[in-house]
């Protein structure tokens, strides 16, 4: 069983994802760290907060960073896509919990040093609470026994970025602590929309949902109505990408996936802020910006019917199927 904890920012495929974890017999969810993205810091830390009491999910949870290092894509949270209050706009209860008073940082230092070579860490948002963490403790990389990263988009398959031509939206939202991270050694696997747009879900993967999966699905469903009607308004049908269960499938069942392995770069500014770029053969370039930083693996192909496969097997076992 893998100790992890959850870095999020967390919207609706977020929530998903953190309903896959506590399902999988795999995972044991040692804490929830938030970030801002998807919604402000308030509302994401207030979504992981509900989700957490809703379905018993006693991990402790950590406010993280509120804005990125640097330059950034954008401005604001994509409340057009994941809804006012980061959860398709459903009603929200009060949490009667609240988060830890130790910043998301600090904590990820800590229970890396608390429990070396244990801890998997799975980030689904921007990577500024890693970049902190590091910072607070530079022999964090080989503190963790690996880093699965939702994020990127490298040309495989035809895909392109969901924010720029080229730049996906985790790493847009933070160039600068992506950069750093994905260069500090971590043993690091990326997830980018080079698989996640391969691996979608439509009405029928959220009816059975509903069908097998009890409270969670009809959670699922809820939250889902207003991802739908976006993604449908881009004129692709009430269908959309499998976002960051991906990565929670890639840290479990690794065998579903396909990767590429060399350094990676994220461009920190001008027209491409936000790409990134793997590197794999650092050696034969003219520039040296990528040679000597150390090797991602990066996804480049999945089994996306063995993903919803073992989704939908996770979120049944919490109805008990």
């Amino acid at each position: 069983m893998k100790r992890v904890v959850f870095d999020t920012d967390i919207g609706i495929d977020d929530a998903m994802a953190l309903l896959f974890l506590h399902g999988a017999p795999e995972a044991e969810l040692a804490a929830i760290t938030t970030v801002a993205g998807n919604a402000s810091l308030d509302d994401v830390t207030r979504n992981a907060l509900v989700v957490a009491e809703r379905f018993g999910i006693d991990a402790p949870v950590f406010r993280g960073a509120s804005g990125p290092l640097g330059a950034a894509l954008g401005e604001g949270h994509p409340d057009f896509v994941h809804g006012r209050n980061g959860l398709g706009d459903i009603p929200l209860p009060a949490p009667c919990r609240r988060a830890e008073d130790l910043p998301a940082a600090e904590a990820l230092a800590d229970l890396a040093r608390r429990e070396p070579g244990e801890l998997s860490v799975v980030a689904v948002g921007r990577l500024t609470n890693l970049a902190d963490a590091l910072a607070l403790e530079p022999a964090l990389p080989g503190l963790l026994k690996e880093l699965v990263v939702m994020g990127g988009v490298f040309g495989f398959h035809g895909h392109r970025g969901n924010v720029s031509p080229v730049t996906e939206a985790n790493f847009g939202g933070d160039p600068l602590a992506a950069d750093r991270v994905l260069g500090a050694g971590f043993p690091t696997t990326i997830v980018g929309l080079d698989v996640t747009q391969e691996t979608i879900m439509d009405e029928a993967f959220i009816a059975t949902l509903v069908r097998r999966a009890g409270e969670a699905g009809a959670f699922i469903h809820a939250i889902t109505r207003h991802y739908f009607d976006f993604y449908a308004g881009l004129g692709g049908g009430r269908r959309c990408p499998i976002h960051d269960s991906s990565a929670v499938a890639c840290l479990l069942y690794p065998e579903l996936y396909e990767t590429a392995t060399g350094p990676v770069r994220v461009v920190t500014g001008g027209v491409a802020l936000g790409q990134g770029i793997l590197g794999e053969h650092p050696d034969r370039y003219l520039t040296d910006a990528w040679r000597g930083r150390p090797s991602c693996r990066v996804a480049r192909g999945v089994d996306a019917d063995g993903l919803r496969d073992r989704y939908v097997a996770a979120l049944a076992r919490l109805a008990g199927q």
